[in-house]
């Protein structure tokens, strides 16, 4: 029995199963409130989110070692077929920019917002690096050339 006949027989409602295209969300720390906005925005582009905030909340509550989070994170950068920048540039975030360049998926960067309307898209230089992070402009121009270079 085919799941269409199966919704029929059993009065359900048979969604696609016509897979989307994955794309990771790479965004701070200090954007977590934004995490619904960000997969809404993504979906509405006909996309699958996976996004860690929502995936393990922020580091589980430090329930767990933040290396295994951040390893559970790049093994769904592998998995994805793209990865999305939303917001400032952090640590982390510079880290998922580089091993998404190496593993050769596509990478697309956005001004954040609270509100998925009004998220837009940029380049990656038009996006601010975190003051913590403490970068020259030299170090900033370095990464921009590594993250963008073909």
């Amino acid at each position: 029995m085919d799941i269409q006949s199966a919704a029929e027989q059993f009065n359900f409602r048979a969604s696609s199963t016509e897979p989307l295209p994955i794309v990771f969300t790479a965004q701070s720390k200090a954007f977590f409130y934004c995490k619904g906005a960000v997969c809404e925005f993504v979906f509405r582009q006909n996309r699958l989110p996976v996004n860690p905030f929502m995936a393990f909340g922020y580091f589980l509550g430090d329930r767990v070692d933040r290396d295994l989070v951040q390893r559970a994170n790049n093994q769904l950068i592998s998995m994805c077929g793209e990865l999305w920048v939303f917001g400032d540039i952090a640590n982390g975030v510079m880290f998922e920019i580089l091993l998404a360049k190496r593993l050769g998926k596509p990478i697309r960067c956005f001004i954040i917002s609270a509100k998925s309307s009004e998220i837009t898209e940029v380049a990656l230089k038009d996006l601010r690096f975190e003051s913590e992070m403490a970068l020259t402009q030299e170090q900033i121009d370095a990464f921009l050339r590594l993250a963008t270079d073909d």
